[in-house]
């Protein structure tokens, strides 16, 4: 059962349908509009990378913006690119205050 990704030509809107034997080959409808001019487009994919990889490769110059904030995993990234540029080692209480701030146990000790 693969997954397909269409874009409408219609609306524009891209939806991913799942696609079960014979059916594969009709092209499904849009859900937004109702068109049938869709076609078959690249499904978007994730790329894991490792913790040391993201420090390897984090700029502390670049800007930010809100997204880069919002996730829980970039929290302590700059403080800790800085300190190994500088060749600083925090220690062990460093990591583990940016760890518990990654998974929100620090603002619930503090309240």
């Amino acid at each position: 059962m693969p997954i397909y990704e269409y874009e409408c030509a219609a609306c524009g809107r891209v939806a991913s349908h799942v696609m079960l034997g014979v059916r594969r080959k009709a092209r499904p409808a849009c859900p937004t509009c109702g068109s049938g001019r869709t076609r078959r487009v690249m499904s978007s994919f994730a790329v894991v990378a490792s913790e040391s990889s993201r420090l390897a490769n984090f700029d502390t110059a670049a800007p930010r913006d809100d997204a880069y904030y919002s996730d829980s995993r970039n929290v302590g990234m700059w403080a800790k690119k800085r300190a190994q540029q500088m060749g600083v080692n925090l220690g062990p209480k460093f990591d583990e205050t940016v760890e518990k701030a990654r998974t929100g146990k620090l603002i619930k000790d503090m309240i």
